[in-house]
């Protein structure tokens, strides 16, 4: 696995992948899937006390945010704290 360490304020996301079936049970082609803004969070940044989540957290972010990034095939994402709107607890 490559080794990503955000830096200052910043946070490391696993996006969560689009449901690929509807609740009906059709299957959803790649292209039409919607984009998720939901993930969790798998590293953050130095500056803790700009930051109020932890990793492990799944969290909402806002949908244009951060720099994407593929990490063994799989999406993430790089963003600021603060553009991380929500903590989702199950």
């Amino acid at each position: 696995m490559k080794n990503i360490k955000p830096l200052a304020d910043r946070v490391l996301i696993k996006i969560k992948e689009a449901e690929s079936k509807t609740i009906s049970g059709l299957y959803i082609p790649e292209n039409a899937k919607e984009k998720t803004n939901i993930g969790t969070v798998v590293a953050i940044g130095s500056n803790k006390e700009e930051i109020t989540v932890k990793v492990g957290d799944t969290v909402l972010y806002e949908k244009y945010a951060g720099a994407a990034v593929k990490i063994e095939n799989k999406e993430h994402l790089i963003l600021k704290a603060k553009e991380i709107v929500a903590i989702i607890e199950e």
